[in-house]
């Protein structure tokens, strides 16, 4: 008896999504240990090691952030579709809080950080503040239990992938280098045939899982980031409104797992690798330091707040069912976790280590004061 309630509660907590946060949390510490250790130059080799042949042949890194990243982008875009579809983004009332909470989650943040780094060298950083972590924002609000709404939780959800699509939009126009024109034909025209087979009713996920891996190469070479593909890839598949499971949904259920507990932690643990410098906590007072923390941890909770507030005040939206004011101070400061996306945005946005390691110092301290400060924030405003 005992054994069956033991693995009802695994059960219980594996299908919550904080085991999600908890392998984060894992190779992130792993990651940073490596990175602090005599192991570290044979973990940077291992990850140059290169895979593949011809015109995709590429290092172990570079496969983890173009495509496994791109299949988590697919799952977001996934997710993304199915809310517009029939979830809490399917009409202006239900979309408008989330998707408004989330602009000024993304502006105010984004200011910040071009107050402080403005004219500097690091100004192109200016997208990294803007990101929320899904995974570990998720995981924590799920740690709350019953301290919070139900209604917040979704909120947060939809919150976070709007802001992920608005990470994906940043990415695709202002963090790509030169455009070839040819591979975007291609790519154009792939996008194109996906499209058809939605519009002819064909359900067959193979049919379109083929074709998606030619979109990824031709968006690769056209040299828009290649996770991009995965999001165009996603809003092609067909759903539907009923209870019948559709292929977009199937797809969702394979990819949750894989991306969640196995893609997300290999790209925290390949790109968390920070080697701790007494000049990093001096970092952390640099224009770069100060944009993306405070940008994180004060400017997604300002935007989101406000913004929110704003939309309730001119009647375009109303607050989550239950849900009071200190509940959206409190979830605006979960939405400061940025991590993997910040962290993904840092590194597109600079070529010098340096730079790129005292951002993702930066990210780290953000978002592990975001997280904390929130939780204790939402537990206290349950006891009240």
């Amino acid at each position: 008896m005992a054994k069956i309630i033991n693995l009802e509660i695994f059960t219980r907590f594996f299908k919550s999504g904080q085991i999600g946060g908890f392998l984060l949390l894992i190779c992130v510490v792993i990651s940073l240990l490596i990175a602090n250790s005599s192991s570290k130059e044979t973990f940077e080799t291992f990850l140059q090691i290169k895979l593949g042949f011809g015109a995709i042949n590429y290092s172990i890194l570079a496969w983890i952030n173009d495509a496994l990243m791109a299949i988590f982008f697919l799952l977001v875009g996934l997710e993304i579709k199915r809310e517009l579809v029939e979830g809490e983004l399917s009409s202006l009332k239900s979309a408008a809080l989330p998707v408004i909470a989330a602009l000024g989650g993304m502006l105010v943040p984004a200011l910040i950080y071009t107050i402080f780094n403005n004219g500097t060298e690091t100004a192109s950083g200016w997208g990294i503040p803007m990101a929320t972590d899904i995974a570990f924002a998720l995981a924590i609000i799920a740690m709350l239990g019953k301290n919070v709404p139900t209604s917040l939780k979704i909120f947060l959800a939809a919150l976070a992938i709007v802001d992920d699509l608005g990470a994906i939009l940043v990415i695709a126009i202002f963090y790509t280098n030169q455009i070839h024109f040819e591979y975007l034909a291609m790519a154009g025209g792939i996008l194109v045939l996906l499209t058809l087979l939605n519009y002819f009713g064909v359900k067959n996920l193979i049919f379109y899982l083929i074709p998606g891996i030619f979109l990824w190469y031709f968006i690769h070479h056209s040299g828009i980031h290649a996770t991009i593909a995965g999001v165009l890839l996603a809003f092609t598949i067909p759903t539907n409104e009923t209870n019948i499971l559709s292929p977009l949904e199937k797809l969702e259920h394979s990819l949750s797992i894989p991306v969640n507990y196995l893609i997300m932690p290999i790209f925290a643990l390949a790109n968390t690798n920070i080697t701790f410098e007494r000049e990093m906590i001096a970092g952390l007072v640099s224009p770069l330091g100060l944009g993306i923390v405070v940008g994180l941890f004060v400017g997604k909770t300002i935007g989101v707040t406000f913004f929110s507030w704003l939309a309730v005040k001119l009647k375009w939206a109303d607050l989550p069912t239950g849900a009071g004011w200190k509940h959206i101070f409190g979830l605006g400061m979960l939405a400061g976790i940025g991590f993997t996306m910040s962290i993904f945005i840092a590194l597109l946005s600079f070529s010098e280590v340096l730079h790129v390691s005292e951002a993702k110092f930066a990210i780290l301290t953000a978002s592990i004061l975001s997280g904390v400060v929130g939780f204790v924030f939402l537990k206290s405003v349950k006891e009240s």
